[in-house]
């Protein structure tokens, strides 16, 4: 099964394909999208979009995964994020890509065993979980840590997804 895990964002969008077989996780690819922050809104949206879709096609991944926002306490940062992860959500599901969600703390829990772990502990349980995988950047980190949180959902339903938002067969 190969999976795809999304850490949403509008200045940067980390993303990461894993193949899983059985309990065994490998890595595939990750990288991040960075749309031109000079650009107005709808340019910035068109180019995330583009720059997922692209990924998409090229790794054909059977479910994503995306990481639920958190409020920020300005109400004008949430909104862009919001925008942005319309788009990470609307791109797999144009596809008919199962898209799942999971809450920052149940990725960590998952990935690093403790819901309020820090970054660095999740990107160094990351490179362990997949061994040979060398991140391109920390957002990278954060979607390959919502893959394997997906992964482990999938495998013995440690953790439960949140909610399944598109569902759909094969493309």
């Amino acid at each position: 099964m190969r999976l795809i895990g999304i850490d949403p964002g509008l200045r940067h969008t980390g993303w990461g394909i894993i193949e899983t077989e059985g309990n065994r996780l490998r890595h595939v690819a990750d990288g991040t999208i960075r749309p031109d922050p000079g650009q107005d809104m709808a340019p910035r949206l068109r180019d995330l979009h583009d720059g997922l879709a692209a990924v998409l096609a090229e790794f054909r991944p059977d479910e994503a995964a995306v990481e639920e926002t958190f409020v920020n306490a300005n109400p004008e940062s949430t909104l862009k994020l919001g925008q942005a992860r319309g788009v990470v959500l609307l791109a797999p599901a144009l596809l008919a890509i199962p898209v799942f969600e999971y809450a920052p703390n149940r990725i960590k829990k998952a990935v690093v065993g403790a819901g309020h772990a820090a970054k660095p502990q999740v990107q160094f349980m990351v490179a362990r979980l997949l061994p040979g995988c060398t991140v391109s950047s920390a957002d990278a980190a954060d979607a390959l840590a919502v893959a394997i949180c997906h992964a482990s959902y999938r495998a013995g339903r440690s953790g439960v997804a949140e909610r399944e938002i598109a569902a759909g067969g094969r493309r």
